[in-house]
């Protein structure tokens, strides 16, 4: 049954395709907010022991996350959240700045290390770096060829950021522009408040044989350090105990699951591969978004049903669906290497 009879929604709210940051705020520093670059505050609590901002039941211990500033600071202890913008706000209160200085955030590492970056999970006993705005840049480049040779990402809350830089192409050559680089402007136009997607898209559009300026943040350094001492074992990404790891929500409270299994594993790897193929973007919180919607479906049809439930404002080709598709069923059948 051809996917493309499938009538894509219009008129939809941003929000149903954006992973964090929708609806009410209920934790601390909450308020309206509902998409990237919108403010504080977001996914309201539903009840006691639903999540981090709720109390613990009995004989439950309430969550404990510490932190600090990636380029140097003391430790402090967060307030509890349920997504990401909550816990930019409770980094924000801890360390006395403004949540939007806040690029992204690494596990276990202050360093810019784009393999450890915080996502919709975080372990158990993982310590939080927070990565603050720091110099600003501006690049030119002549686009001489149709690929740039970078992937990029989000924060979750309307920053856009540099993940990956392919080894020899434009972008790499010029030595200014670096991973973990925030895009502020694309030829003058503040691009602040899109989704990496829509981001890859502008680029992707850009003239050939022009060139094109590109505003630039890096996040703040400091000397080269190791990671600071943490009390307890650190979980490089994953999680050190019980594998427990607290699954932030962009509506509801977060709640405490196990990892995904070596298999899901997988597939959310080949799922993140075909979004940076198709789109030009790299999300892991995406692809187990689209691997939950499919794991449980007959067919393909179904799948593009539920897909277009849960992102639907993507506007994913009907080709990227049949191999998201795919590779959900090379993962049930366990034919993923």
């Amino acid at each position: 049954m051809p996917l493309g009879l499938l009538a894509r929604k219009k008129g939809r709210a941003k929000d149903r395709a954006r992973l964090v940051g929708s609806g009410p705020g209920s934790g601390p520093g909450s308020g309206p907010g509902s998409g990237p670059g919108s403010g504080p505050g977001s996914g309201p609590g539903s009840g006691p022991g639903s999540g981090p901002g709720a109390p613990p039941g009995p004989g439950q211990r309430p969550l404990v996350f510490h932190g600090q500033l990636a380029h140097g600071s003391a430790t402090a202890r967060l307030h509890p959240f349920d997504n990401i913008q909550q816990l930019y706000c409770s980094i924000a209160q801890a360390f006395h700045i403004d949540p939007s200085q806040i690029l992204f955030c690494t596990l276990n590492t202050p360093k810019i290390n784009m393999e450890k970056l915080l996502g919709s999970q975080i372990g158990l006993e993982d310590f939080i770096f927070a990565h603050v705005k720091g110099i600003k840049k501006e690049v030119s480049i002549y686009k001489s060829e149709d690929s740039l040779g970078f992937t990029i990402t989000d924060n979750g809350v309307g920053r856009a950021f540099i993940k990956r830089i392919k080894e020899g192409s434009l972008v790499d050559a010029a030595k200014t522009i670096c991973e973990g680089d925030h895009i502020e402007l694309i030829n003058g136009k503040n691009i602040v408040g899109l989704r990496h997607f829509e981001v890859a898209k502008m680029l992707k559009e850009l003239e050939k044989d022009q060139t094109f300026t590109l505003t630039l943040i890096e996040p703040k350094k400091a000397f080269e350090i190791e990671p600071r001492a943490v009390d307890g074992n650190s979980s490089g990404g994953k999680i050190s105990r019980g594998r427990g790891t607290l699954r932030l929500r962009s509506k509801g409270p977060a709640t405490v699951e196990e990892l995904p299994s070596e298999t899901e594993e997988k597939a959310i790897k080949k799922l993140d591969d075909l979004l940076e193929l198709y789109m030009g973007i790299r999300d892991i919180e995406l692809a187990a978004t689209m691997f939950e919607a499919g794991k449980d479906k007959k067919n393909p049809d179904e799948f593009a049903v539920a897909l277009d439930e849960v992102v639907g404002d993507f506007a994913f080709p009907d080709e990227f669906v049949f191999d998201v598709w795919g590779a959900i069923g090379d993962a049930k059948q366990g034919r993923l290497q």
